[in-house]
């Protein structure tokens, strides 16, 4: 919906707003090798490239391991990204199976992603994948609140794009989370600028895209390690 663009390499979190990082980005390779923009679509913004290959930015993001530890992001958190599996955009010719690896322990909570781009919402849900929260993605707003209905109570995380595919943008999803399931942690992404202060309810989260790793998975340990946002 006009709002997709591509991933980069990971940084710690208290990097996550500095244009300074962009020059460490580039200098190391992996992700920004990956041909994941093509020209303007709608409103101006990027899109994810159709061939994009999700097994290579699985791949990408195993491969930045060392440099996380290296950059300060906590040994818990970088490991994480460790474990990602790669994406196979289709099934792999039969192999025999290997033994079955270590799954992370489910708190038996949900991070619910909230993204209309396919592939975005495919990477935000791996990450998820390897913390204590379930990863349940939908494409709009209004599923999200359909989702929300049926489980809100066992909701940690509301992770969403502004841009959607429903008639909602995920600033008003995060006015909806906010009034009905305040208890939940709201996170809001976009590759525009930040909203006005007065736009988000003053408990969310906004990070700009291209969002990384790391920050993912931060904001996956603080819905099930901190007090929820509003106490009831």
């Amino acid at each position: 919906m006009g709002d997709r663009k591509g991933i980069v390499p990971d940084t710690p979190p208290s990097a996550r707003v500095s244009p300074s990082t962009e020059s460490t980005a580039a200098a190391r390779p992996g992700l920004h090798q990956i041909p994941v923009r093509t020209g303007p679509g709608p409103g101006g913004d990027n899109t994810l490239a159709p061939s994009l290959s999700l097994d290579r930015i699985g791949q990408a993001l195993a491969a930045f391991y060392d440099d996380l530890v290296a950059e300060g992001l906590p040994e818990h958190l970088a490991a994480l990204v460790r474990q990602v599996k790669p994406i196979e955009a289709s099934a792999p010719p039969p192999v025999p199976a290997p033994a079955p690896a270590a799954t992370a322990w489910k708190s038996g909570r949900i991070a619910l992603i909230v993204e209309d781009d396919v592939a975005t919402r495919a990477l935000a849900e791996s990450l998820f994948e390897v913390t204590e929260l379930e990863a349940v993605g939908c494409d709009s707003a209004e599923a999200a609140l359909d989702i929300l209905r049926e489980r809100g109570t066992d909701v940690a995380l509301v992770f969403a794009d502004v841009a959607l595919s429903g008639a909602m943008d995920g600033l008003q999803l995060a006015r909806a989370v906010s009034t009905l399931w305040p208890r939940a942690r709201m996170v809001v992404t976009s590759g525009r600028p930040a909203p006005r202060p007065d736009a988000l309810p003053p408990q969310a989260v906004f990070i700009p895209k291209p969002w990384r790793p790391s920050d993912v998975l931060v904001e996956a340990d603080l819905a099930v390690t901190e007090p929820p946002p509003i106490q009831p």
